[in-house]
């Protein structure tokens, strides 16, 4: 919490749909109407959403190429006593998007941050699975060298539990192969398009999820993988009567 002997403003982390609009909670509608400003990774694509719910504010772009000067102004705004919203343009701000350089700035003059519960791809891909969600590692996106993807995924090759990746539509193909190489034939599962019209759950091998993506697959993908070792139980009891 903050100093509540300074007069600083909050920093609140609001996460926007995936995909279907009706993800958006009320709570993140009501910090977005009274936020002073609102840092996005594209203002071209959040202010069709804030449109879409009514919303005219200032914005001002937060993204991994302007992140450093950005967060100063920022922290400069909360100074000041506003409150500034970061969203991303879907899905919840730090989770492989810009919000990590000014949460520690703001931290680190006890200003508070205020994280928002919401939408995100990574728990939805993970729970629809099929796979072990007791304990699970996200390591989000693997390298698009070659070489690095090679030698992260054998670093992970050992890791006994369920692990969760993003990839692009254009890698795909190449991220499975290599994952094959590397992690040998576990069972997986390929999300894709979560909450949207065309939502996919792909499950099987990876050899067999590599089979079926064909020439490629479309949209916004969370891969998830087995653990080291690990199978999917097989002894759920089933009501025969």
């Amino acid at each position: 919490m903050n100093d509540k002997s300074n007069n600083f403003g909050k920093l609140y982390l609001v996460p926007t749909p995936i995909g279907n609009l009706g993800d958006m909670t009320p709570r993140a509608l009501e910090i977005l109407k009274v936020a002073d400003v609102i840092a996005c990774e594209d203002t071209r694509t959040s202010g069709k959403l804030l449109s879409k719910f009514g919303l005219k504010k200032k914005m001002l772009s937060y993204h991994e190429f302007n992140e450093r000067a950005r967060a100063s102004q920022l922290l400069d705004a909360l100074r000041r006593g506003e409150t500034v919203a970061v969203v991303t343009d879907a899905g919840s701000p730090g989770i492989s998007d810009p919000a990590y350089r000014v949460v520690r700035a703001a931290l680190s003059e006890r200003i508070e941050v205020v994280p928002l519960p919401g939408a995100n791809a990574v728990i939805p891909a993970l729970t629809g699975s099929g796979l072990p969600t007791d304990r699970f590692m996200f390591e989000g996106f693997l390298s698009h060298k070659s070489g690095a993807r090679i030698r992260r995924l054998e670093k992970l090759r050992t890791f006994e539990h369920t692990v969760v990746f993003y990839e692009s539509p254009h890698r795909v193909r190449q991220t499975l192969a290599a994952m094959l190489q590397v992690l040998g034939d576990r069972q997986a599962c390929l999300a894709r398009e979560i909450s949207k019209k065309f939502e996919q759950f792909i499950r099987g091998s990876l050899s067999e999820i590599l089979t079926k993506v064909g020439n490629g697959v479309k949209g916004e993908i969370v891969i998830v993988v087995a653990g080291a070792g690990d199978e999917p139980e097989d002894d759920i009891e089933t009501d025969t009567d």
